[in-house]
């Protein structure tokens, strides 16, 4: 780990902007030179602020950069001295309303944070609790709160242990939002960038807590539509779906996928899904209820269904579909489900996407920060294509895959 003087001094520290607004910014650059993208984005950044001080800053490179990661961070932090700089390598990145993939690009999202405590930190895998000790994590973070309003993640997916971290940090933190996203852009270990001041890292996680006076709202959207029923898990040992119902987990299955019109049933061959249901004790599941799961393999012969996760007898099981539409539509139906439960517009929001989505899926740029700002208005969106995207469902926190998992920043009071 850094020294934590370099990262948690008082520079560090949020400043408090008494009766001052929250504002954001966000941009991008596509120059392929790396000194005149990050000179642009800087500029285009500190030009939207209009004055107010940035408390902090949000990095995402592409690998077209990779031989300039540290100059690039390294300019960030040294231009907007005093703000908080975290970041990461992204094969595909967000800013300025736009998402670039496959093509030379740096994003910044800057935030003017009134009455908010900034605390980055960084930490590698040896550094992490084995526990949720709320005071262990607090000493390791730097975090003065016990209950900071949200931590974001950036890790290095080659060496970051997904499901005890995060069922950690979830006990460590109950009442605290936790989103963000697995670096990518590399093919092995070493290759991924961390962003933190103005350190470039080539392993374990870096992130930022947020405290005081704004809200960070979550939005994941899977994805999926269910087919068929749900069903209980009756038989099942760690990822193996041995009995669904009483019969065997394939043989339900296929009698399943023999009654999918032609459509479904192509999309059966290759985005076929498991649902675990995270809110039991209802009479009908719906969008938001389910943990959407890759299905990793079947047996014909033992009746076997391999899931991407844990499974206990006694869940509640459905089976998926994903395309371009469903996950369009999913999108939407969350999006729309966030707006008519708060009481203000967010002011910015941060994008963690799957690699799989983007043009890959829809046959277009720009689908998912299109649809936040037809829905929210012209707010600042930035973000990347992650590895692996990280948020919640029913309120305990998951690694995704093929999802969007947003932070929707909103101040207090407005």
């Amino acid at each position: 780990m850094l020294d934590g003087e370099n990262l948690q001094g008082p520079s560090w520290v949020g400043r408090m902007h008494r009766g001052v607004c929250m504002k954001w910014a966000s941009t991008i650059s596509t120059k392929e030179d790396p000194a005149a993208a990050v000179a642009q984005v800087i500029a285009e950044a500190t030009r939207a602020l209009a004055g107010a001080k940035p408390d902090l800053a949000v990095l995402f490179v592409s690998p077209h950069h990779g031989g300039a990661y540290p100059a690039i961070a390294g300019a960030v932090a040294g231009e907007l001295e005093g703000a908080a700089v975290i970041g990461c390598s992204g094969g595909g990145v967000i800013g300025g309303a736009r998402e670039v993939e496959r093509s030379p690009a740096v994003a910044l999202a800057v935030g003017s944070l009134p009455d908010v405590t900034v605390t980055p930190f960084s930490l590698q895998a040896a550094d992490f609790p084995q526990s949720g000790d709320t005071d262990a994590w607090c000493r390791l973070l730097g975090l003065e709160s016990r209950s900071p309003v949200s931590l974001l993640l950036l890790p290095d997916p080659f060496s970051f242990e997904a499901e005890p971290t995060l069922d950690r940090l979830d006990a460590a933190f109950p009442a605290t939002t936790i989103v963000g996203g697995l670096a990518s852009g590399a093919t092995q270990p070493g290759e991924s960038a961390l962003f933190v001041g103005n350190a470039t890292l080539r392993s374990g996680m870096v992130g930022v807590a947020l405290d005081g006076s704004l809200r960070v709202d979550s939005v994941v959207a899977q994805g999926c539509r269910p087919i068929g029923d749900p069903m209980f898990v009756t038989g099942s040992e760690r990822n193996l779906v041995r009995q669904l119902d009483g019969r065997p987990a394939f043989e339900v299955l296929k009698e399943l996928v023999d009654t999918l019109p032609p459509a479904d049933l192509e999309l059966a061959r290759h985005s076929l899904f498991v649902g675990l249901v995270m809110r039991r004790n209802r009479e009908q599941y719906g969008p938001g209820d389910f943990l959407i799961r890759n299905l990793i393999g079947v047996d014909a012969e033992s009746g076997v269904v391999g899931v991407g996760g844990l499974v206990e007898d006694g869940a509640v099981l459905q089976f998926h579909l994903r395309d371009a539409a469903t996950s369009a539509e999913d999108l939407g139906r969350m999006l729309g489900q966030y707006e008519s439960q708060v009481d203000s517009t967010p002011s910015a929001a941060l994008l963690f996407s799957c690699l799989g989505r983007g043009v890959g899926l829809y046959g277009r740029a720009d689908h998912d920060t299109g649809m936040v700002r037809e829905r929210f208005g012209d707010i600042p969106v930035g973000g990347f294509f992650c590895n692996g995207e990280i948020g919640p469902v029913q309120g305990r926190t998951y690694l995704h895959g093929y999802t969007s998992s947003f932070a929707m920043f909103r101040g207090v009071g407005r």
